[in-house]
């Protein structure tokens, strides 16, 4: 069966996402809307709507997802709504992710390996470097942000993050340096720095298309499901 799809918005990744289905030799999705900001798509003709618009149009597009109980994922940053899974209940599918790459999804799972490591190697500290494009509008990345709560879910030592300068650095929080250059599509570093070695992780996104293959899977599994959901509930599936 071709899943029928609908996007919100029409920027990089968004495009990304439409190359990715006309470049697959099975007609396993198909794009039927692409809206610009402030439009909403026609919902009688999709199986599934992926957000990759900005951040003050995140919550209306969740609103119409829920109302129109349409599974949703979610490809876009910078937003925050601290009562999502309230308001999706048994509603709809939602799923949310700051990245679609099933490698950071993967990172995220050893980050929290690492912080139980950090726990017990106290002499050591964590860091973590994010580069992207210049006209990224969020700093630091929500990618960045999810590497911090992978972090703290499993560590007695952080609680959060603080942005990365000697002024900023508080013990129980995890550095976060940003950069905003070029035209990097993604690079993420966590960092492990002990008195006499050091240890790094990084992940190089090289090209936009490996977002939108993970998002359109994400979309594949979505149908069906209920609640609010991320990329490791699908990289769970890929382990069991």
């Amino acid at each position: 069966m071709t899943i029928k799809i609908g996007i919100f918005g029409a920027g990089k990744l968004a495009h990304a996402i439409v190359e990715e289905v006309q470049a697959s030799n099975v007609n396993e999705f198909l794009v039927v809307w692409m809206v610009d900001k402030g439009e909403m798509i026609p919902d009688s003709d999709i199986d599934v709507a992926i957000d990759a618009s900005s951040a003050d149009a995140v919550e209306s597009h969740i609103d119409w997802a829920i109302r129109k109980e349409i599974p949703f994922v979610i490809a876009t940053t910078g937003w925050d709504i601290t009562d999502l899974a309230a308001r999706i209940g048994e509603k709809t599918g939602v799923l949310v992710s700051p990245n679609f790459s099933f490698a950071v999804a993967f990172m995220l799972r050893i980050a929290s390996q690492l912080a139980r490591f950090a726990d017990w190697y106290s002499d050591g500290e964590i860091a973590i470097f994010e580069h992207h494009h210049s006209t990224k509008k969020d700093s630091p990345s929500g990618t960045a942000k999810a590497l911090v709560r992978a972090i703290v879910s499993s560590s007695t030592r952080y609680v959060g993050w603080s942005a990365s300068g000697v002024e900023n650095c508080v013990k129980d929080k995890i550095p976060i340096a940003s950069l905003r250059a070029g035209t990097e599509t993604g690079v993420h570093e966590i960092l492990f720095d002990a008195p006499h070695e050091q240890f790094s992780m990084t992940h190089r996104a090289r090209d936009r298309r490996v977002f939108a293959a993970g998002a359109l899977k994400a979309a594949q599994w979505i149908i069906g499901r209920k609640g609010l959901f991320g990329m490791e509930d699908v990289l769970n599936d890929l382990f069991s």
